[in-house]
């Protein structure tokens, strides 16, 4: 019988992914994109991320978190738990509230926060990441410029303790949480703020949710 504080190897993952409101979300990429398109954008970038997440083989469930109705009905009907933001504090405090409903009904959860703008997500690489993140209490993998985080994780009943935003790849790691550097899981970094990002996602290759929207960007 696995300890809460041990990590555990063997169970799948239930993910976390804070979603804004749409009128708010992706605001960078709104002078690349326009700022009709913009909105459209995040939910496309947020079904796919999802999407993908949902079809990894070391994932069990998604919870998303989200006071955005159209977000939410659109998540859930892809096979995601919806549940209000109920902190209304932003990103880390959304993330503690949704690790905190998967807690209470498994404190020991294995328990991983990820970004909701990552369209190029493929769950043969998400998989890699929660693999090599099995074996450590928390982890934590950087995102494509090597400054903010994609992921974190946080297996056998360890908090999550989420410090996402700007430089939060320092941050978890002066937290303890340990760096997954590892090779061939680029989707999984490929997180989207700008029009240079989206570029970059679309060379990867997205999700038909962001290609299809992405059709009608100027970018």
């Amino acid at each position: 019988m696995h300890r809460d504080d041990t990590p555990q190897t063997g169970t799948a993952w239930t993910l976390v992914v804070p979603l804004r409101p749409l009128s708010r979300a992706k605001s960078r990429l709104a002078a690349a994109a326009g700022e009709e398109l913009r909105p459209r954008l995040a939910l496309a970038f947020a079904q796919d991320t999802v999407a993908a997440a949902l079809a990894c083989p070391l994932v069990e469930g998604v919870v998303v978190v989200t006071d955005d109705p159209l977000a939410g009905a659109e998540l859930a009907a892809l096979g995601a738990r919806v549940v209000p933001d109920v902190p209304a504090g932003g990103l880390n405090p959304a993330l503690g509230h949704g690790e905190a409903v998967v807690r209470a009904e498994r404190p020991r959860a294995a328990v991983a926060a990820l970004n909701a703008d990552l369209p190029a997500l493929r769950p043969v690489e998400l998989a890699r990441v929660l693999g090599a993140a099995r074996v450590h209490r928390r982890s934590f993998l950087a995102d494509a410029a090597g400054v903010g985080t994609t992921l974190l994780a946080a297996s056998g009943g360890t908090a999550l303790a989420p410090a996402f935003g700007g430089p939060s790849r320092v941050r978890h790691l002066r937290s303890g949480a340990v760096e997954l550097a590892l090779p061939d899981v680029a989707s999984v970094r490929r997180d989207v703020d700008t029009g240079e990002d989206l570029a970059a996602a679309l060379a990867l290759g997205v999700g038909p949710h962001t290609l299809r929207t992405s059709a009608a960007s100027p970018t």
